[in-house]
């Protein structure tokens, strides 16, 4: 059963907790939701917690909607559940969002398995093969896009389905069901319009790509990163800088899946957070 807690900022989050065990934290993707996570969590012998970030599926549509806000509310989400430190899984916004805790608060974080996005790409986001894959994080900034899709189940659905067939493995079909579930909560008004503020506020891989640069002190979190074989926007050519931003990190093929790699390859997933416990 669904859980709501309010963070600092009174901003709603909704989760599902389930299991014994050591405590593992897995954030979803865009265009997705907790229920990314569902087919790994049901492999893991864990405390496992699984949220709807920040303007996303049933959590709150308001509040700041970049890594500093999801950070905000995930912290004071574990404070309220009395978990001092976490497991990590994340893809896509949420990958970012556990390596945006991993440096805020290394002390919360005890080991993440992560996919793409990574850091690293630097000005090869702007090579043509990968504009025409990055294209959606230029016309989110736009005030059309939220006039085309916000507030439409129809018109959500037809959207979220492009990524979820153009994104993932060829040995994968989305199945109808999981399109109306997503459709059904992106399609509210104004709930589109939330999940795009990720990339408005300046959190999508493009702008990222050609501003970030290597820290002074690296991620020191133990670290398993899943990189898949088909994923368009994040060719494995790009993992060759990983260790420039993490210290102790591990990339791994994950191979015959695509970007939804949760979704994908569950028990790919299961393994290796199985492995960080």
């Amino acid at each position: 059963m669904a859980s709501t807690t309010p963070d600092a900022d009174g901003v709603r989050l909704t989760y599902d907790r389930a299991g014994d065990g050591p405590a593992v934290l897995l954030l979803h993707g865009w265009p997705g939701d907790r229920q990314d996570f569902a087919a790994v969590a049901d492999r893991l012998h864990a405390d496992v917690l699984r949220p709807d970030l920040r303007g996303f599926g049933e959590s709150d549509l308001r509040g700041d909607p970049g890594a500093t806000g999801q950070v905000t509310s995930l912290v004071h989400l574990l404070d309220e559940l009395d978990l001092d430190r976490v497991v990590v899984g994340g893809y896509d916004v949420g990958s970012r969002v556990a390596q945006q805790l991993a440096t805020t608060h290394p002390d919360r974080v005890s080991a993440m398995v992560l996919a793409p996005p990574l850091p690293g790409a630097g000005r090869r986001v702007l090579e043509p093969t990968s504009v025409e894959e990055f294209w959606y994080q230029s016309f989110h900034q736009l005030r059309l896009a939220e006039e085309l899709v916000d507030g439409s189940v129809p018109a959500a659905r037809t959207y979220l389905r492009h990524f979820w067939e153009h994104w993932s493995g060829p040995d994968f079909t989305v199945p109808g069901e999981h399109l109306d579930r997503l459709a059904a909560h992106y399609g509210r008004p104004g709930a589109f319009t939330a999940s795009i503020g990720w990339y408005r506020a300046g959190s999508g891989t493009v702008r990222r790509a050609l501003s970030e640069q290597p820290p002074a002190r690296r991620i020191g979190t133990w670290t398993v990163v899943l990189w898949p074989e088909f994923d368009p926007l994040f060719p494995r050519a790009w993992a060759d800088r990983v260790g420039e931003w993490f210290s102790a990190a591990t990339v791994r093929p994950l191979d015959g899946v695509g970007h939804f790699s949760p979704v994908e390859a569950p028990a790919a997933w299961a393994e290796a957070l199985t492995e960080v416990l």
